[in-house]
């Protein structure tokens, strides 16, 4: 950076963030998690201006938008250089026309756009990382017209990730444009301990795989299926609640797993509370796929006002059994096969009392009746005065929501 470019940007955060306005993250961005599509898991580095427009239209035409649906994010490789003043320009090939006319047209469509940096002196595609240009970057995105970032942990070498995620939130705040922070560490640093206060979202593991149980190792490191990335939120579920979620990562919904198994990974991050962020190519998604990603009564699960994540309350055999309280006194309650063999279960409800110390609340099924409602039939299943029988064949899920 030119000591001109750093006298300017410092004069502009003096003036924009002066001693009385104590930097903090922008309050009430995420009451729920936040809903959207991130380029990364279908396009990788692939990414366009053209990329981008199309997915603003499809997230539109296939009814996400209706469904809920706000965020269009690029991730890594939309970056070219840093001009001779040190602020960033988009590759110039791939986005011809600018970032802030891609901003335009994605807020031209009633949604949200967001992209990409990283904590480091590079990114992990090797574009120009934000570290050192922290300030002159948030201004460009607040220019821009940037509603949420991701910001990740790659090239980070003697960086404290609290240090590092705080200078970014701290440079958001001073350009005063209310942006989303979502911090990608990976979960190295227990972000969920600390981050609070530092952003609305925060990522509790290394990357998810398009596999439903597996480890896929890359020599310096692994990625995780959906079971695996699963069982590591164990415990964290006190750190998440309304503007503070733990992320498991963006969603493989239609990128290679039976339909059955992105059901199933669909409605466990919705008993998550986790932010839903779509990495399919949308433009090309098969009607089950649209169906998936569309499911009003799940997605209400996960956007639920309570904002409380749900839990493993029971281990019967190969089937896990999850609850997760909602607001008005319902219950969401999943049974997950994690084995490979169809499992045949009778559920005797007065026997399987639930009882939640994080929302405070009990559910005691033998002195009090719900009603019960299957979320991928959409039909009812009587209530919890009844055996409930089930058959749940390999890695698939039943879903159920009672209301008293």
């Amino acid at each position: 950076m030119s000591w001109r470019a750093f006298v300017g940007a410092a004069a502009l955060c003096v003036a924009l963030a002066p001693e009385t306005a104590k930097a903090q993250k922008f309050p009430g961005l995420a009451p729920t998690p936040p809903l959207g599509w991130n380029s990364w898991n279908h396009f990788g580095c692939n990414v366009s201006e053209a990329t981008l427009r199309s997915a603003a239209d499809a997230l539109v035409s296939s009814g996400m938008k209706a469904a809920g649906y706000r965020y269009v994010v690029v991730d890594d490789c939309w970056q070219g250089s840093r001009d001779a003043d040190g602020f960033i320009r988009a590759d110039p090939q791939r986005f011809p026309n600018g970032m802030k006319a891609v901003a335009d047209y994605v807020h031209a469509k009633g949604l949200k756009f967001g992209l990409y940096s990283d904590a480091g002196g590079k990114t992990c595609g090797g574009r120009p990382g934000s570290r050192g240009y922290e300030f002159q970057d948030a201004l460009t995105y607040a220019r821009w017209g940037v509603d949420y970032l991701k910001y990740d942990w790659c090239n980070t070498d003697g960086l404290n990730p609290q240090g590092a995620y705080q200078t970014m939130r701290d440079a958001l705040f001073a350009a005063g444009r209310p942006v989303v922070l979502s911090l990608c560490e990976w979960g190295g640093s227990k972000p969920w301990q600390w981050a609070k206060d530092v952003g609305q979202l925060w990522r509790t593991t290394g990357d998810v795989h398009e596999c439903f149980d597996c480890v896929v190792d890359h020599g310096t490191w692994k990625s995780w299926g959906v079971l695996q990335i699963l069982d590591m939120q164990e415990g964290l579920r006190p750190h998440a609640g309304p503007d503070h979620w733990n992320d498991p990562d963006m969603l493989e919904v239609g990128n290679g797993m039976s339909v059955l198994e992105d059901r199933s990974h669909f409605s466990l991050w919705a008993m998550l509370a986790a932010p839903l962020m779509a990495g399919n190519d949308l433009g090309h998604m098969t009607p089950a796929t649209r169906e998936i990603l569309t499911n009003a009564d799940v997605l209400a699960v996960d956007q639920d006002a309570l904002g409380v994540q749900g839990f493993r309350a029971y281990q019967l055999g190969d089937v896990d059994v999850w609850a997760k309280p909602l607001s008005g006194g319902n219950l969401a309650v999943l049974f997950l096969n994690r084995g490979r063999a169809t499992a045949s279960l009778r559920y005797v409800w007065p026997q399987h009392r639930i009882e939640d110390l994080v929302s405070k609340t009990d559910f005691d099924f033998g002195k009090k009746a719900y009603q019960i409602r299957n979320l991928w039939t959409h039909k009812p299943l009587g209530s919890t005065k009844t055996d409930l029988l089930l058959k749940i064949q390999a890695h698939e899920v039943v879903m159920l929501r009672l209301t008293p």
